[in-house]
């Protein structure tokens, strides 16, 4: 796989509802894991490993030969805002009318970005951060769970 490929790889894992994906094929091998701490998320959401294809030479003695890894580290830029409890996420206030925000929108702290439906009670989610929105992790009307990430944000 080339580096485009993790790329993508990673994108689509990102986008969708896993929480962990393994893949070994030949001498590539690549973890992801969506698992993360409640609350606002700091660290890279992914790290893939891509060993070399070619074989390692063997070693004569006196002579000395290194072997390097080549390792790809995938970032995600900014920081997490997460579902606080269990329900149905809604990212409009009403049908009817406008998304709270949408990617490229700018937030402040405190601002609500969207609304978590639990036991018929409507939960405010407000961004713990000032930036702009650069992603929206989850779907209208989508289930999430606590922790669940709804928005990638970037901090100002």
């Amino acid at each position: 796989m080339n580096i485009q490929e993790v790329k993508e790889l990673v994108s689509q894992f990102d986008g969708s509802s896993l929480r962990e994906f393994d893949l070994r094929k030949g001498d590539f091998e690549i973890y992801l894991s969506k698992n993360e701490t409640y609350g606002r998320v700091t660290q890279p959401v992914a790290v893939a490993q891509v060993a070399p294809s070619t074989p390692t030479p063997p070693v004569v003695e006196g002579t000395s030969t290194s072997v390097t890894t080549e390792e790809v580290v995938v970032e995600a830029v900014g920081e997490l805002i997460t579902s606080p409890i269990v329900g149905v996420v809604y990212l409009q206030p009403a049908p009817e009318k406008p998304a709270f925000v949408k990617v490229g929108d700018k937030v402040s702290e405190g601002e609500t970005v969207c609304i978590v439906e639990a036991m018929k009670m409507m939960n405010e989610v407000p961004s713990d951060i000032s930036g702009e929105i650069m992603e929206v992790l989850v779907e209208n009307e989508q289930v999430v769970g606590i922790g669940d990430p709804l928005f990638r944000v970037k901090g100002v």
